[in-house]
């Protein structure tokens, strides 16, 4: 049987476990990190890895009982994501160092250096020994408004790292703490279940895994789209359209919001010059006054063109790779062209892709942008787990079936496991260590289940 109280403690044993064992598996400082194939660190992976595992099976269960008559109120399921989330926030960085880039480049514009022509190696000291190899030349990729929140943190901390990343920590933490205020609203305007919406955007693994534990800007930039696409919807469309220019200002993707914005004001019957004049002004003016507060310059608009890792697994990176590989193998000079040539390819497929699903769905305003986000994450030059919460979120709020949902539930199930706690890349020995520690969580969920069905009289015996 299926009751809240039951998820509540399984979830929470979930993040508990992975929270423990993120001590010695982590993406730890510099200082802290363990040789991987230490005895402290193979036990915290394979901590990790059951805590997943009991987390997703949690959410699974949730979402089960959210379909039910017993189905628990929005408020109840917030109190659930309060639960779960609270052993993550003085876990170390989980799933990625990114974190540590974002305090450097905070650090960065706080001592007035540019970045967006030097990478954290310019800074140089502890914060910048943290960031990874690969980004340590590499220009800041984000927007002012996100910079200005880092700077504002460097300030206060004064590069400590422990009160850099518990503030980076509460940062995300407010940015999913709008984004959980806003599906409600977003699911009740487009015709869905809100408890189903919360379930699905807000209490999602991918949430707490990467959002919580790894401290990803992407909170922000999803809470303010969010809170922009809900001023949208009531009386305040110039509101919205600041509030979505913002998040668009923490990372570029949200700018497809505006798109909504416009439409939104459409369908309350505003002209469509009105409509686009309103929107375009107070994103200009918003783009001014927060680069101005920043002191970043604009440096950000050729940031859009930062360069991707070079082993990074989107779509159209692996079949770059793979035909530049078979052309170097033919002999050809057009070897070195091939990765950029999928990359532009992927760009002009995302192009179509986008301008179908607003001709289709303009009915249908945050639906359309959540597909269309989820199509710039699927099909860009960069992708990681989280980046599919961008789309996610968004279809969370406006998916038109159940059977919608459980495809994208299936998808968050898979991407849940796709990413080592350290935040690098695997070896055999462990992968074969998280394996061991997700069956080994399969068979504890499966011995309580065959417990539970056990008649009492068998239990006592």
């Amino acid at each position: 049987m299926v009751d809240l109280r039951r998820c509540q403690i399984l979830g929470l044993a979930g993040t508990t476990v992975l929270a423990a064992g993120g001590e010695t598996a982590g993406a730890l400082p510099v200082r802290d990190l363990l040789n991987p194939a230490s005895a402290h660190a193979a036990v915290g992976l394979i901590g990790v890895y059951f805590g997943v595992v009991l987390l997703i099976a949690a959410w699974a269960l949730l979402g089960r009982l959210i379909r039910t008559p017993e189905r628990p109120t929005p408020r109840k399921l917030l109190l659930v994501l309060v639960l779960w989330a609270t052993p993550l926030l003085l876990a170390p960085p989980l799933f990625s160092r990114d974190v540590y880039s974002y305090l450097a480049q905070g650090a960065m514009v706080d001592a007035h250096m540019d970045v967006y022509a030097h990478g954290p190696a310019q800074l140089g000291g502890p914060l910048a020994d943290e960031v990874a190899p690969v980004w340590q030349h590499t220009a800041a990729p984000y927007g002012p408004v996100f910079l200005a929140v880092a700077s504002a943190l460097a300030g206060l901390t004064h590069g400590e790292l422990p009160a850099g990343l518990f503030g980076m920590r509460l940062v995300a933490l407010c940015g999913v703490a709008l984004m959980a205020a806003a599906l409600p609203r977003l699911a009740r305007h487009s015709g869905a279940d809100p408890a189903a919406a919360l379930w699905l955007g807000a209490l999602n693994p991918l949430v707490l895994l990467h959002l919580v534990a790894g401290a990803h800007n992407d909170a922000i930039m999803l809470g303010l789209l969010g809170a922009g696409l809900v001023a949208a919807l009531g009386r305040w469309p110039v509101v919205g359209a600041v509030l979505v220019t913002l998040a668009a200002l923490v990372k570029a993707p949200a700018v497809l919001g505006l798109a909504a914005v416009v439409v939104l004001q459409l369908r309350a019957g505003r002209s469509p010059t009105k409509a686009v004049l309103a929107t375009a002004l107070a994103a200009a003016a918003t783009t001014v006054a927060a680069t101005a507060v920043a002191g970043t310059g604009y440096g950000w608009i050729r940031a859009l063109d930062t360069p991707v890792s070079p082993q990074n697994w989107a779509l159209t990176s692996l079949l770059g790779r793979a035909t530049g590989a078979l052309l170097e193998h033919l002999g050809s000079d057009l070897a070195p062209l091939a990765v950029p040539a999928w990359h532009a390819l992927g760009l002009a497929l995302t192009s179509v892709l986008v301008a179908g699903i607003w001709w289709r769905l303009r009915p249908r305003p945050v639906y359309a942008l959540g597909l269309s986000l989820a199509a710039v994450a699927a099909f860009g030059p960069a992708i990681r787990p989280w980046y599919a919460l961008w789309g996610l979120f968004l279809i969370a709020a406006a998916a038109p079936t159940t059977s919608v949902r459980h495809r994208v539930a299936a998808v968050t199930g898979v991407l849940a496991l796709a990413t080592l706690p350290s935040g690098g890349p695997a070896d055999a020995a462990q992968l074969v260590l998280a394996v061991s520690g997700g069956v080994l969580a399969v068979v504890v969920l499966w011995q309580a289940h065959q417990a539970d069905r056990a008649p009492a009289w068998g239990r006592t015996a």
